[in-house]
């Protein structure tokens, strides 16, 4: 299952997608977990050191080879340089699995030791001085959307993305990439204006959307976020101690985390399972499709010098079923 946490900065969506996936570790469950924004503080919040988080091999660092492995045998895409960060995967391409070793893993996760498991920890790596005024950021998350693309993942699997903060995230086709998607919301009308941008962006994708309420310190404020997004909500987290002391870098057993945000990560739980019955492969290659074909009629075949919608294999459906390149 993939995941997504969104919302606006400050929010509090990368504690969040921090504790879920630790949750996660804590049933045993395979977890690849990917940060996707710009400032990079997965990794601490899931308990690295300064020094780990930095050492952290960078996914866009590593796009050659990376374009290398997906794109197999696949004789629609001619080279590796003729890949985008929206290419579809079509008849020859190797697939990424949730359990699997694979070149990908092996140059761009890290495995990251959690009370009750480990979980694999992907970065798109920090936009640096460098990149200042001659890239963009969304270049960063190429490499993560290609994987996206190419990943089939299954029941009790989970993928989950703590994405760029704000609106952002729909410079790309990233944002339907997910079977369900977290928008973290506090209860002001700052904190929900980027619901409001989302739900109406993500409308016509059919991208299922979720509201967690953080910060939520009493009736005043559930009644608040009620009446802005209604049936939305899914649930609330309140203040955390414990989240006070994992940000301070000293996180006690995670079992010792409040029952009532303990409820919450379950009810994350429950809903991101629940979406395994309503999977569509169908549509979720019609979408890839779909921001393939524009990426390269606005840039991408201007930058290859190539025909990119003839990497499009017409009859290729992404699914559990299909059996990859070797």
């Amino acid at each position: 299952m993939k995941i997504a946490f969104v919302g606006k900065g400050g929010s509090g969506k990368t504690t969040l997608s921090s504790l879920f996936i630790r949750h996660l570790a804590t049933t045993g469950a395979p977890v690849v977990a990917i940060d996707a924004d710009i400032n990079q503080h997965l990794g601490a919040a899931l308990g690295l050191d300064e020094s780990e988080a930095a050492g952290l091999p960078a996914m866009g660092e590593h796009l050659p080879l990376i374009k290398k492995h997906l794109r197999g045998t696949n004789p629609r895409i001619a080279s590796t340089e003729q890949m985008i960060k929206t290419t579809p995967p079509g008849e020859g391409s190797r697939l990424l699995r949730v359990r699997e070793d694979n070149p990908v893993y092996d140059a761009c996760a890290r495995p990251v030791e959690l009370d009750g498991g480990a979980v694999r920890l992907m970065v798109t790596g920090p936009f640096t001085d460098a990149d200042l005024g001659v890239a963009c950021y969304h270049s960063k998350t190429g490499a993560v959307e290609l994987c996206l693309n190419h990943l089939v993942d299954g029941r009790d699997e989970y993928v989950v993305v703590d994405m760029t903060a704000g609106s952002d995230s729909f410079a790309s086709g990233m944002f339907t990439r997910f079977d369900l998607t977290f928008l973290v919301a506090e209860p002001t009308r700052k904190g929900v204006s980027v619901y409001r941008q989302y739900k109406e962006y993500a409308r016509d994708f059919g991208v299922a959307l979720k509201v967690v309420g953080n910060k939520v310190q009493g009736p005043d404020d559930l009644d608040f976020l009620r009446e802005q997004v209604g049936e939305d909500l899914l649930t609330t987290v309140g203040h955390s101690d414990w989240v006070r002391a994992m940000e301070k870098g000293r996180p006690p057993r995670f079992e010792l985390l409040e029952d009532g945000n303990r409820r919450a990560l379950r009810a994350l739980h429950t809903a991101v399972d629940a979406a395994y019955e309503l999977r569509d492969w169908e549509r979720y290659t019609e979408q890839m499709v779909h921001f393939h074909v524009k990426n390269a009629r606005s840039w991408g075949n201007e930058r290859t010098g190539a025909d990119l919608a003839a990497q499009v294999d017409p009859g290729f459906v992404l699914g559990e079923g299909v059996v990859a390149a070797v």
